[in-house]
C-alpha cells in the first residue's frame, strides 16, 4: 500500500509554499483566551533569537498585560483613512512593504477594512504579504471561519459578520491557544476581557458555559484536520507509506450486490459517529460488461444512496476488485474500510480466494469492517453468454481461425523442406492475437485449434488426430498449456489496456470540456456545449432548463426542439426548488422519464440538467455517475462565472448611467440657479403700472419661485445620492416649522384651505431645520399640486407611546393600490393614475432627507378615501420635551 512515487499536486503545492512567506494563525475558541498575548509572546521569543520583527497591527482592547508586552516592538505606523467626516486607522501595507521585515505581527485576521483600503478584509493584506515572502503571525476565533459560521450561529444565536475563506488557513501553521471555559468566564468577570458593562451582557449571552464548550470543541477539531490535511500533503510529497491518519479516513466499496446499500448506511452511521470523511467507491473491472440490467441498477442506486448521504463517490479502473480497493485505499490514506461478504460456495473459495482474507492479510494498519450481505444479496441469475457477448464474435473467431489456417498452410510449406521439429512455435502467433484482439475465451478456443492442426498435419502419423510417439504427446500438451496461459496473460494485458483506455478518454473528455468552458461567455452558448457533450458521451437525450420570468425554461436540448411533459416539468421545478436530484432513478417523481439535477455553486441553483435514455432503461449507470457530476460541476462554476461577469457588466453600466445623471443634474441644477436668481430679484424690484400688469407679475413670479424650488430640488437630489448632506440637529417646534413652510407656499395654495390641527403642547422634534423645512414644503405643495381647485389641504400631529406623527392629507384622487412605496422613487411617474404633473423628484427628497435626520415616511390612502394621506413619524428618540419656564 505504498506509493512508488510522489504526488506531482503535492509537490507542486508544496514548491507553491515554499516560494511565498509562512503565515502562522494562533486559533481561538472566543475573545479572552490569550491569542495575541502568546503571538506578541512567540514574536519576542523570535525577535530575540535575531529575527527582524515588527508590529503590523495589534489590539489590546486596553488589555494592561497585552499592552505590556508590545512594548519593546518596532510598530508600523498605521494608515488614517477619511470615511463620513471620520479618521479611521488601517494597517499600511505600503510601508510594511517597503520595510520587508522577516516577520511582521497582525492581529485579528478576519477584519473588515475601513472602506477605500486597498483590500476590503485583513485576510487580503496578510496574504499580498505573503506573497511578497514576508512571514505572518495572526490570530484567528474560531467563528470567523465561513464554513462555521452558520453552525456557530445555530447554537450561540450570535450571527457573526466579520468571516474569513477556509483556504486561508489550510496552509498555516495553526497554534490552538486554549483555557477552559470556567476559567474564561471568571477573567470576563474580572474585567480582563470587556468593560464590566460588556462584560455582563456578554456573559449573559455569547459566554455561557456550553457555547464556550461547543467553540472549544470547534476549534480543536478544525485544528486536527488542517495537521491531517498539511500532514498527507506531506506524505504524498514525499512518497511516505502508511496512513499517517490524524483523523479517521472512511473507505465503503460498492458493488452490484443487493446489500451494496446496507453497506452505505452503515458506512454513513460510521462515519457520523467517528465525525470522520467517507468515501464510496466501485471498482470498475472487466466483469462489469457482463452485469445484468437489474445489477447495474442496484450499483446506481448506491451509488446514488451514498451521494444523497454526504459522500464522495468515486469509479476505480482495475484488474480485479481486490488491486483497485488496495490502490484506492493506500491513495487515500483510508484508516477504515467496510466492504460486504457474500455467502460463497467453499468450491467457489477454493478456486477464486476470498477478497476479504485478502485484504486483512496485505493491508495492516488498515481497519477492515465486514458486513454480511443479504441472502438477496447473494442470488444471482447465471445464464450463458451469446456469441457475441462474453464469447467473443463471430468475426473475432473467424479472423483468429484464419490466421491458424494460414499459419497451418505456411508451415506446410516449411514442413515439406524437412522435418523441422520447432514448427509448433508458429502456432503461438494466432493465440496471441486472438487473446489480446478479442478476449480470452477466443484465445482459447484458437489456441484449441491450432493444437489440433499441429497434431493432424505434423505429428505422425499425418492426417490423423493419432499420436504414435509418446514424446509427442508432451509436445502438443506443452504446446496447448502454453497457448491457454500465453492466452490469459494477453487477455489480461488487453484488459488493463481497454481500462486504462476508457480511463483517460474520461479524463480526456473532462480536460477538453474544461478547456472549452473557458472560452464561454455567454450562457445560450454554455447550454448548447454542454447539452452536446453529455448527450454524446452518455448517448442519451438532454436538456438543460434556466430560471425566467414565467418559471423553469429550456435554454437547450441534444437533440434540438427537446420539450417536457407535465411530470417532467415538475420534476425539474422540484429539483430546482430544493436543490436535490429528482425525477427517474431518484427518490422522488420516479415516474418521469427524465433524471434532473440541480446546477449550482455554494447552495445557490443557477439551472436543472436533465438526461433521458429511454432504450438503456436507466438516465445514468453508476460506472457514469461521477463523470456526469464532475462535467455539471465544471459547468456550475463556468454558470456563475458569466453570471458573475454579467451581474459585473450590469454594475458598470448602472454606475455609469448614474454618473452621467449626476454630472447631468448638478450642471443644470447650477446653471439655472444663477440666472433664476436675478429672474427672481429683478421682479422683486419692478413695480407695476396698472392692476392688469400686477397681475401678471404676480404670476411671474409666482411660477419663477416654482422653477426656483425645481431646481432646488434638483440640487438636493444631488446631495441625497453623493451622500454629501450635513445635518445639524436641534429642537424644533412643529407648530412653528409647519407655519413657516406655509408662509414660503402663500403664493402655490391660492384657492386651497389649509386646516393645521396641532396641538401646542407637543414636545419639540429633533430634526435639522434646513432639511425639515424642505420635507415640508415639498409635502405641501404635492398636496396642493393633486387636488382639485378649491380643495383643502390638512396638516395635523398626532402622538404616542411609540413616538409622534405629522400628516399632511389632500383632497385629491389617492394613490393607486401597490403603488405606495414606488411614489417615494426618484422620477417615478405612476402610470394608469390621476396624479398629475411634478417631475417626481419632491417626494424622493422628502423620503432621503427624513432617512438622514433618522425619521419615517409613508404614503396611504386618507380613511374616508378623500385623497392621500403623507406622514412623518418620529421615533421617541426624536423627541424633546423642553422644561418649563
Amino acid at each position: 500500500m505504498n506509493d512508488a512515487r510522489p504526488d506531482p499536486d503535492a509537490l507542486l503545492r508544496a514548491a507553491t509554499r515554499e516560494a511565498k512567506g509562512r503565515l502562522k494563525v494562533f486559533l481561538g475558541a472566543a475573545p479572552g483566551v490569550g491569542k495575541t498575548y502568546e503571538m506578541l509572546s512567540d514574536g519576542a521569543a523570535r525577535r530575540d533569537a535575531g529575527v527582524d520583527v515588527v508590529v503590523g497591527v495589534v489590539e489590546t482592547h486596553g488589555r494592561r498585560e497585552t499592552e505590556a508586552k508590545v512594548d519593546g516592538f518596532e510598530i508600523m505606523p498605521r494608515k488614517p483613512i477619511a470615511y463620513q467626516g471620520h479618521t479611521l486607522a488601517e494597517m499600511d501595507i505600503d510601508a510594511i512593504l517597503a520595510r520587508r521585515p522577516q516577520l511582521v505581527l497582525v492581529d485579528e485576521l478576519a477584519h473588515t477594512n475601513a472602506p477605500g483600503s486597498r483590500h476590503d478584509k485583513r485576510y487580503q493584506d496578510v496574504e499580498e504579504l505573503l506573497a511578497a515572502g514576508i512571514d505572518v503571525y495572526s490570530t484567528l476565533n474560531i467563528q470567523h471561519l465561513e464554513s462555521l459560521n452558520d453552525l456557530v450561529a445555530s447554537f450561540t444565536k450570535v450571527r457573526v459578520r466579520e468571516t474569513l475563506p477556509d483556504r486561508v488557513i489550510e496552509n498555516a501553521e495553526i497554534e490552538i491557544v486554549d483555557i477552559p471555559p470556567d476559567e474564561l468566564i471568571e477573567r470576563l468577570r474580572e474585567g480582563k476581557v470587556y468593560v464590566p458593562d460588556e462584560a455582563s451582557r456578554a456573559l449573559g449571552h455569547f459566554f455561557s458555559k456550553s457555547n464556550l464548550s461547543a467553540l472549544r470543541e470547534l476549534a480543536l477539531r478544525r485544528a486536527a484536520q488542517a495537521v491531517d490535511a498539511q500532514m498527507l500533503d506531506y506524505v504524498r510529497a514525499n512518497a511516505v507509506g502508511g496512513t499517517f491518519a490524524v483523523n479517521d479516513r472512511l473507505v465503503v466499496a460498492i458493488s452490484e450486490q443487493a446489500g451494496a446499500t446496507e453497506l452505505v448506511r452503515a458506512a454513513k452511521r460510521l462515519a457520523d459517529a467517528l465525525r470522520a470523511p467517507w468515501t464510496a467507491v466501485h471498482v470498475e473491472t472487466p466483469r462489469d460488461a457482463a452485469f445484468t440490467p437489474a445489477e447495474s441498477a442496484r450499483l446506481a442506486e448506491a451509488m446514488r444512496l451514498a451521494s444523497q448521504l454526504g459522500a464522495q463517490i468515486e469509479t476505480v479502473p482495475a484488474e480485479s476488485a481486490l488491486a483497485g480497493l488496495r490502490q484506492f485505499a493506500g491513495e487515500a490514506r483510508a484508516t477504515q474500510l467496510i466492504v460486504g461478504k457474500s455467502r460463497r460456495s467453499r468450491w467457489f473459495e477454493l478456486r477464486h480466494g476470498s477478497i476479504v482474507d485478502r485484504l486483512v492479510r496485505d493491508a495492516p494498519g488498515l481497519a477492515v469492517h465486514v458486513l454480511p450481505l443479504t441472502e438477496a444479496g447473494t442470488a444471482r441469475t447465471v445464464r450463458l453468454p451469446r456469441l457475441g457477448e462474453g464469447w467473443g464474435s463471430w468475426h473475432g473467431y473467424a479472423v483468429s481461425l484464419g490466421l491458424g489456417a494460414a499459419i497451418t498452410v505456411l508451415g506446410r510449406m516449411i514442413f515439406a523442406q524437412g522435418s523441422i521439429t520447432n514448427i509448433g512455435l508458429l502456432f503461438l502467433l494466432p493465440v496471441m492475437l486472438a487473446a489480446t484482439r478479442y478476449g480470452l475465451r477466443t484465445g482459447i478456443v484458437t489456441s484449441l485449434a491450432c493444437s489440433l492442426a499441429y497434431n493432424f498435419f505434423f505429428i505422425p502419423p499425418l492426417n490423423t488426430f493419432t499420436i504414435q510417439d509418446p514424446q509427442n504427446i508432451i509436445t502438443v500438451l506443452v504446446l496447448l498449456g502454453v497457448a491457454i496461459v500465453g492466452s490469459q496473460l494477453a487477455a489480461r494485458v488487453r484488459a488493463q489496456a481497454l481500462l486504462a483506455q476508457a480511463s483517460a478518454a474520461q479524463n480526456r473528455s473532462l480536460a477538453g470540456f474544461a478547456r472549452r468552458l473557458t472560452g464561454i461567455g455567454s450562457t445560450d452558448e454554455l447550454a448548447q456545449v454542454l447539452c452536446g457533450e453529455i448527450g454524446q458521451r452518455l448517448h442519451g437525450n438532454t436538456v438543460l432548463l434556466m430560471p425566467e420570468t414565467a418559471g423553469l425554461a429550456v435554454r437547450a436540448s441534444a437533440p434540438p426542439g427537446g420539450r417536457l411533459a407535465m411530470l417532467d416539468d415538475a420534476a425539474a421545478r422540484w429539483a430546482f426548488d430544493n436543490n436535490k436530484p429528482a425525477g427517474q432513478g431518484s427518490d422522488t417523481l420516479t415516474a418521469s422519464e427524465w433524471l434532473f439535477y440541480p446546477i449550482g455553486t455554494t447552495g445557490r441553483v443557477l439551472a436543472v440538467f436533465g438526461l433521458s435514455r429511454p432504450d438503456a432503461g436507466a438516465p445514468v449507470r453508476a460506472d457514469q455517475l461521477p463523470f456526469l457530476l464532475s462535467l455539471l460541476d465544471q459547468a456550475g462554476l463556468a454558470l456563475e462565472r458569466i453570471a458573475l461577469a454579467e451581474e459585473m457588466a450590469d454594475l458598470a453600466h448602472v454606475r455609469e448611467r448614474d454618473r452621467l445623471r449626476h454630472a447631468l443634474l448638478s450642471s443644470v441644477s447650477h446653471d439655472l440657479r444663477t440666472p433664476l436668481t436675478t429672474i427672481l430679484g429683478s421682479l422683486a424690484e419692478i413695480r407695476a403700472m396698472s392692476p392688469e400688469q400686477e397681475d401678471q407679475l404676480a404670476e411671474t413670479r409666482a411660477e419663477a419661485e416654482r422653477l426656483h424650488r425645481f431646481v432646488a430640488n434638483l440640487l438636493d437630489m444631488v446631495r441625497i445620492e453623493a451622500g454629501a448632506l450635513h445635518r445639524k440637529i436641534e429642537p424644533v417646534d412643529l407648530a412653528e416649522a409647519v407655519a413657516s413652510a406655509l408662509h414660503d407656499l402663500g403664493t402655490a395654495l391660492h384657492g386651497h384651505p389649509v386646516n393645521v390641527a396641532i396641538a401646542a403642547d407637543l414636545p419639540f422634534v429633533l430634526v435639522d431645520p434646513q432639511l425639515f423645512h424642505h420635507c415640508l414644503i415639498n409635502l405641501i405643495e404635492n398636496a396642493a399640486k393633486y387636488g382639485d381647485p378649491g380643495t383643502g389641504i390638512t396638516l395635523r400631529a398626532h402622538g404616542d407611546r411609540q413616538g409622534l406623527t405629522l400628516f399632511v392629507e389632500d383632497e385629491g384622487p389617492g394613490i393607486p393600490e401597490g403603488q405606495a412605496q414606488r411614489i417615494f422613487e426618484t422620477f417615478a411617474r405612476i402610470e394608469g393614475s390621476d396624479r398629475k404633473g411634478g417631475t417626481g423628484l419632491g417626494l424622493a427628497i422628502v423620503k432621503g432627507f427624513a432617512e438622514a435626520m433618522g425619521l419615517g415616511v409613508s404614503a396611504s390612502d386618507r380613511a374616508d378615501g378623500r385623497g392621500a394621506s403623507f406622514a412623518i413619524r418620529f421615533p421617541p428618540g426624536q423627541l424633546k420635551e423642553l422644561p418649563p419656564e
